[in-house]
């Protein structure tokens, strides 16, 4: 069984309404309530897991995804699998924020939102707040109802496709596992993060909030925004099949996860001037590097003077390069991830 709903999630100032889609497949209904659907899930259903995209709007593969895993779940052929065979519910949202979405972008306009210009920065949302705050209550009634939540992103070019989750929480480790990237990024949370995590409002992230109540989630990064690419779907479709098999909504097991996991954020190597970044030649996402090692330089592109030689603060995995050549001062130039022995 597969429904659609459309959903108002908050209005303009003009009164035009903000709207997306809301789909379910399996065992649960979308019902009309008071103020738009609702999720109706039967007494005795199995597991629900709720899956959504382009939180920010630049970050499309995600959406890609989950049309690839509606066609794959409505197909009739049987040798797929088919939405009525689900022993459970699943809960989409291809297009999160559509103010992003429509301009292609990571943040909303501050005309619109001042205060949360960022949507991944407000969950669980306040049905009385700004925006963006308002449009996250509206699909916290969604995604609070689930037993595991996969929140599909997208980074650039230049960066290891790889999956973040919360240090230290088993669910969440499983979990990420079973999306079946082979770089899984652990993220400290609270006291035990570095002052980055308070700094840029991590608290409010939708997959911090979801762990804060008891919902395993996972932040899965496929690489290429602003287009859609067939290696990065094909990874987030087969990683979501995994999530659901992992949760007994598909028959069998995901595969047995053999990876590597980094700690996440602490590694990244930032630009001390402003400048024209070269990388190192053969420098790529995925490497292993030594603390000290050469990444690259910052020259001044006036004097051609070389600003800052741009090395390696630890022993890691490179997980992301900056490809666009003009950097400011305190940009991130290099992400190292640093082996944890979980």
């Amino acid at each position: 069984m597969h429904d659609a709903s459309e959903l108002v999630l908050a209005r303009l100032p003009s009164g035009v309404p903000i709207r997306t889609t809301v789909h379910a497949y399996g065992e649960g209904r979308l019902v009309r309530g008071p103020d738009g659907p609702e999720l109706d899930l039967p007494d005795d259903g199995g597991p629900v897991v709720y899956a959504q995209a382009a939180q920010h709007g630049r970050e499309v593969n995600g959406t890609a995804v989950l049309r690839r895993l509606h066609e794959r779940l409505t197909d009739a052929d049987p040798t797929q699998v088919d939405a009525s065979a689900l022993d459970g519910t699943l809960v989409t949202v291809p297009v999160v924020d559509p103010l992003t979405f429509d301009r292609v972008s990571y943040t909303t306009p501050e005309s619109l939102d001042a205060t949360r210009s960022n949507m991944n920065r407000c969950w669980p949302g306040d049905d009385e707040g700004t925006l963006h705050e308002r449009m996250a209550a509206r699909l916290w009634r969604f995604a609070s109802a689930a037993d595991a939540i996969v929140d599909l992103h997208t980074g650039s070019p230049a960066m290891l496709t790889h999956t973040v989750y919360m240090r230290g929480d088993g669910a969440c480790r499983s979990l990420a596992e079973a999306f079946g990237t082979d770089l899984l990024l652990a993220e400290a949370a609270g006291d035990e993060a570095d002052a980055e995590w308070s700094e840029r409002g991590f608290a409010g992230k939708f997959r911090v909030a979801a762990t804060r109540e008891g919902i395993p989630a996972i932040t899965p990064e496929l690489a290429h925004s602003r287009e859609v690419v067939p290696e990065a779907v094909e990874a987030g479709l087969k990683g979501t099949l995994g999530v659901l098999r992992n949760e007994g909504l598909i028959p069998g097991e995901p595969e047995p996860w053999d990876g590597t996991v980094a700690r996440n954020h602490l590694g990244r190597v930032d630009a001390a001037e402003s400048g024209l970044f070269t990388p190192e030649r053969d420098l790529a996402v995925g490497d292993d590097v030594v603390a000290g090692e050469r990444l690259g330089v910052v020259h001044d592109p006036t004097t051609f003077e070389p600003l800052q030689t741009v090395e390696a603060d630890r022993d890691g995995i490179v997980y992301s390069v900056a490809r666009e050549a003009t950097v400011t001062a305190g940009s991130t130039l290099v992400g190292v991830a640093e082996r944890l022995d979980e």
